[in-house]
Order: C-alpha cells, then structure tokens, then sequence
C-alpha cells in the first residue's frame, strides 16, 4: 500500500523544518554527514489523561522512507534560497550531495496497534547522522496525530463495551490530510467503519451512512422522505428521525418498517442525533419493541467521545451502535500527542557507541540514553511490566526497573518465570524494508488484542493505575551517571 505516492505522486523529502536542512547543511560542512548514530521517538505522557497509548502511523513512515530521495524540482527550490544578506543560502556542492544521497539507515520500530507506554521507543533510527536528522519532523508528523487519534478511538471503543463505533469525522477534521489519516488511526483503534469514501477506497475501511436532515427536509412530509429512502435501498434501510420530532420520527419509522417488511425486507435501523439521547433511545426502543420490531438497531451520534458514551451507558441508554466524529477525529481534548525524536547515542572515531543525554530543568524531558529496546513480561497472559534496556545487555534470572522519574517506584521481574516479547522489530536494514506490513484489519485486531492482555485498571477511562514501565537497573545507572557528569553541581537554585 504505497500511500505518500498515491495521494502526493512522488517523494516528501521537502516536508520538514527548515532548521533540518541548517543543520544537514552543517554537518555536511564540518565532515560529520556520515557519522553514525542513533535517534529514538517516544512521548512522555500519556495523551487523555489515559493509562494507556495506541501506536500507528507505521505504514505511513515507511511509505516516507521508502520514497526519501530529493527531485530535482526539490534541489532547484532549495538550490535558489537565498540567506539575508542576499547570497545563497547553500552550497552547490550541498546540493550535489543531496542529489547523490539514498536512504540506508536501520529502522526499528513497535507495530501498529501495539499498546504503548512513555519513555519507551516507537520507533529507533540508525544511520549516517545527516539522514537521520532530516527524517525528524516527517516521523514526528506521522506519528504523532495517528497515535493520537488511534489512542482517543481506542478510548472511546472501550467504553462502547463492545457495541459497533463508527466513524463520522470527516467534515470537521483537520483538512484533508487529517481526515484520512484520523480515518486510517480511527480503525486501528477499534473503529468498525469510516464515513469516508476516500479513506474507504484507499485503506480498505468499510464504509457506512444514510442520509442527513437535507433528505427529510427536500420532501413535503417526512413519511415520504422515509418511504422514498426505503425504496432506494430496501435492504439496508437506515433512518434519521429526529428532524422535526424525534417521537412523531419514530412513528413514521414504524410505518415504513411494516411497508418493508410487507414487502420480504427489514428496517435495519434509526438515528437519532439531538436532544437527550438517553431519553429518546429508551423510547424509540419501547416504540420499537411494542411494533414487533425488536431487531432494529438504534444509532446515536452527536458530539459524542468516551465520557459522554459512558454517561449514557450508566443511564442505560437503549443505544447499539454509535458514531462518533468531531471529538474523535480532532483528539477534541487535547491536540497533540507531544512526541519527540531525540539522539540518544554516537559512534565515535572507533567505532564504539557512545551514548548521548539531553538535560533540562525538568526531569521529564530528560532522555533516555544508548542503543536501546524494550521488552514486555506477561504472566499466565497478562502483561506485568515493561522494560527500557540496552542491546546487548545480559539479562538476569530476576530484573530490576526503575521508573524513570521516580526511582522509588521499582519492580523485580523473575524472568524464568514470565514470558516475554520485545516491541520493536526490524523495519529497514541499509535503506531496505525487510518488514512484511500487515493488513489493516491486523493492526485493528492487535489493538483489540493487546489491550485486552493489561488489566482492567490501567484502562479505566479516569484516574486508570499506573502500568510499570522502567529502566532496566543498569541502563538507569548509565543515566544517573551521565546526568551527574554533564550537568553542573553549583547550580542548585
């Protein structure tokens, strides 16, 4: 599924900070272009407030990857751009280096669907230091909007406890761009189906909808609305009836489901998408149910996310499949994920890795350093607690982690005793792909999956237990360690 090339027809090389190309420029010039080193993506908070975080984007990433070459319209741009004092922002020579470049880093990453925690890993890149820096932004864009909104679609399909979650976004999402993705993120995290026709086409999505009020309001009356509607798709008949009057609605919902059924056909359907949804949904049900049509299903929408599901649910809303659009597909509560992509080691002259820090103030935006991995321990299927180590560690009989923020939060994992799976796997060695993507379908199934493997209380939908997540005990010394010597001891206040 090559979808960069199919919606953008060739290399996005161009889509970053203009600050990547400063600094490309740069290590080109001082003869550090091909240094090795390692980057590695990762957020610190959980997005929601959640206890838990969904990754996706990873087709994207590598679709990117994949076409990561410059065009000579893109050399020509930046071959022209000029610096304040009016000469030529690069070298010629620059130029002719990117002209030359291909893509030959090492991409590890988690697959899409996989459960995700802060501090750890999404993905881990491993190249000539020029072409990991120019990768930045792109993978941090990806990344960062689809976790995002897979996480918040998760969220919401969660608290549906197994009722159908459909997907209505598209007419308030980001533009373009954004609403296929949140579409594509929106399946991953659980979704059954999308409204758009687009992201149905190019992804796979079953696609879902009826009509809008606009139906209704172009026929004299809304019986005939209903019945011209049933007669276009007898099969799969669907109605909003809440236009005028959501009870009057239902009424002639009724009607239109004897005429069908008269006819060899059933009503499948009604949407109700204003007012108090519980209310109208226990009545609609009751209508329903006194008509003899007790298998008509009743779909909800209207602003709806995981809070406002829930409310109902405990109001024992008479609701059985739910759309939900704007608060999905915008991540309504909170814009951005906050991801960051961070150097953490250096190969030096010799050939040895050399792992690097970035301190702060802040304690959370200190990274985690080194050539680093992450495994998952599980006992009788459940996960206990995830590990941020560093490749090529031996691992003990009993393992230690430590939280990165707190090192009074530790647990000892007896490895013998638990199984294991380590989250990043191979994506590309040397510029190539040796990864074999899955479907669509398989990421949403690994999301259904994998949640199901943490325990109830790290999924609560507020205030959800803390899932152990830490430093392997060694690589939490080399951290400490570095911390210790970069930063300066007389700066206490």
């Amino acid at each position: 599924m090559k979808i960069t090339r199919d919606l953008y027809q060739g290399s996005l090389t161009l889509l970053t900070d203009f600050y990547q190309f400063t600094m490309a420029y740069g290590y080109w010039k001082s003869g550090k272009a091909e240094q090795e080193v390692v980057f590695s993506l990762f957020f610190r908070k959980h997005p929601f407030q959640s206890g838990f975080t969904v990754a996706a984007g990873l087709d994207y990433v590598i679709d990117y990857c994949r076409n990561f070459s410059f065009q000579e319209k893109d050399l020509d741009y930046l071959a022209e751009m000029k610096n304040s004092n009016g000469g030529l922002t690069f070298d010629p020579a620059f130029i002719d280096y990117l002209r030359q470049m291909q893509f030959s880093c090492d991409i590890d990453a988690v697959e899409e669907g996989e459960v995700v925690f802060p501090n750890m890993p999404l993905v881990r890149v491993k190249g000539p230091l020029i072409q990991c820096q120019l990768l930045e932004t792109a993978l941090l864009n990806i990344i960062n909007f689809q976790t995002l909104i897979a996480t918040k679609a998760a969220r919401i399909v969660l608290a549906a406890k197994g009722d159908p979650v459909l997907e209505f976004g598209l007419r308030r999402a980001q533009g373009i761009d954004g609403a296929l993705a949140a579409s594509r993120a929106s399946y991953i995290g659980g979704c059954t189906s999308t409204s758009n026709v687009m992201a149905g086409k190019l992804f796979g999505i079953p696609v879902s909808g009826t009509h809008a009020h606009s139906w209704i309001m172009s026929f004299d009356n809304e019986l005939e609305a209903f019945e011209a509607y049933a007669a276009a798709f007898p099969e799969t008949t669907v109605l909003l009836v809440d236009t005028y009057d959501t009870i009057t609605g239902v009424k002639n919902a009724i009607k239109v489901a004897r005429k069908l059924r008269d006819s060899g056909n059933e009503l499948k359907g009604i949407r109700i998408d204003s007012g108090d949804l519980a209310y109208f949904s226990n009545k609609a049900r009751e209508m329903l149910d006194q008509a003899g049509f007790p298998e008509v299903k009743i779909i909800a929408s209207n602003d709806l996310d995981e809070h406002i599901i829930t409310s109902l649910q405990l109001q024992e809303a008479s609701i059985d499949i739910w759309g939900v659009g704007t608060k999905l597909v915008t991540a309504y509560d909170q814009p951005a994920l906050g991801a960051v992509y961070k150097m953490s080691a250096l190969k030096d002259a010799y050939g040895n890795w050399e792992p690097k820090i970035k301190l702060s103030q802040q304690s959370i935006k200190i990274n985690v350093p080194g050539f680093h991995n992450v495994k998952r321990f599980f006992l009788q299927g459940k996960a206990i607690g995830d590990m941020i180590y560093l490749e090529g560690t031996d691992q003990k009989e009993q393992v230690t982690i430590i939280d990165p923020l707190d090192p009074t939060r530790r647990k000892r994992i007896d490895t013998l005793q638990s199984e294991e799976q380590t989250l990043l796997v191979p994506i590309f060695r040397s510029g190539q792909k040796v990864y074999a993507r899955p479907s669509l379908n398989g990421m949403r199934q690994r999301t259904l999956d994998r949640l199901k493997q943490f325990d109830k209380t790290h999924k609560r939908l507020t205030n959800p237990h803390i899932y152990p997540v830490g430093l392997e005990e060694s690589l939490y010394e080399l951290r400490t360690n570095l911390v210790l010597k970069n930063k300066p001891v007389d700066h206490l206040d």
